[in-house]
């Protein structure tokens, strides 16, 4: 499946437009790996979706076409989920 529609399936991403976009701008790794939206992906790949301050690592448990909200997140398991420190907090 390609990576921008896994991401809308999945709802990591809620639109498929915003998750290419995310993937072009070489935000996401597969496997260590820059990916494009058409990338494909497969069960137990691991991606690190960078979203501004916010960067998630996923592992793919399963791939679906479609899915219920209720489903979605049962496709894919959040390994890691860090933040950047704002610079800006603290500053008087």
């Amino acid at each position: 499946m390609r990576l921008d529609k896994f991401l809308k399936v999945s709802r990591i991403i809620k639109r498929r437009s915003v998750a290419k976009e995310i993937s072009d701008q070489g935000r996401i790794t597969i496997n260590g790996n820059n990916a494009k939206s058409s990338s494909n992906v497969s069960v137990d790949d691991q991606l690190i979706i960078k979203f501004g301050n916010k960067t998630e690592t996923v592992k793919i448990l399963r791939i679906v076409e479609t899915t219920k909200k209720d489903e979605a997140e049962q496709m894919y398991e959040i390994i890691d989920e860090s933040y950047k420190e704002d610079f800006r907090k603290g500053v008087n």
